[in-house]
């Protein structure tokens, strides 16, 4: 019987038990001890605060990193769209700008009219009576103005012909090129009371300028009927005006 009897089931499991285990088994007591004793402290008991919160904060984190990203990527979006709307805007003000600074102003648009940029013709008429037409033809391609009145020389003739006051225009007489500008002369009076007639077989057309007996350029010398142009001291002329109506006062 005595060969059979085995060790007291307390004395083998000490001996058996390894010394490792122990300690993990004392650490394990001590660490349940501690999560009872907090529970009991708070007076809610022991919660499951469940891992997936930590986890769902980890995870925020680098979403919350990336989100930054994305609006950067979609800042630098924007930032290129606006360069490019930038950059049209400047190219249309530059074009704007060249396009402004290559146009002429209105005032460098104009010129005096004068022999080299017009076709001055003249003929008699017989209404009313001892009268010329001379008519000023823009042949240039800007506006030229007809500043003033004629200043007309008949051969070697030694005195200027006065110009009538009463025909002086409002506004200086624009002419817009292929356009034509009129003015009057009454060459010798109806009644006779003139002086010094003679026959005038040369006309030469002097232009003013901008201000009064200025020279604006080259004069005109028309063409005068084979026969010439008869004339006296009564000699004078209209201002420049739009039509021939006006410059020969019907």
């Amino acid at each position: 019987m005595s060969a059979f009897r085995s060790t007291p089931p307390t004395s083998t499991s000490r001996a058996t038990l390894p010394r490792a285990g122990r300690r993990l088994g004392g650490a394990a007591a001590l660490a349940l001890a501690a999560v009872a004793l907090t529970a009991c402290q708070d007076g809610k008991g022991l919660q499951d605060e469940g891992a997936a919160t930590f986890s769902d904060s980890a995870v925020a984190t680098p979403s919350a990193t990336a989100t930054p990203g994305a609006g950067s990527g979609s800042g630098s979006g924007s930032a290129t769209k606006t360069g490019s709307a930038t950059k049209s805007g400047g190219a249309k003000a530059t074009g704007g700008d060249a396009k402004g600074s290559s146009a002429p102003s209105a005032e460098g648009d104009r010129v005096t009219c004068n022999g080299s940029n017009t076709a001055v013709t003249v003929q008699t008429v017989s209404r009313p009576l001892n009268h010329m037409l001379i008519t000023v033809k823009n042949t240039g391609k800007k506006n030229c103005d007809l500043t003033y009145y004629p200043v007309l020389r008949f051969d070697e003739m030694q005195w200027a012909p006065a110009a009538r006051k009463d025909t002086q225009p409002q506004a200086v007489v624009t002419l817009a090129p292929g356009q034509s500008g009129y003015a009057g002369a009454l060459l010798s009076a109806a009644d006779g009371r003139g002086e010094g007639g003679v026959t005038g077989h040369r006309l030469t057309i002097a232009f003013q300028g901008r201000t009064p007996h200025s020279d604006a350029g080259a004069s005109a010398v028309p063409s005068l009927p084979a026969a010439g142009v008869y004339y006296d001291s009564s000699l004078t002329v209209t201002y420049w005006q739009q039509s021939a109506s006006d410059a020969l006062g019907s």
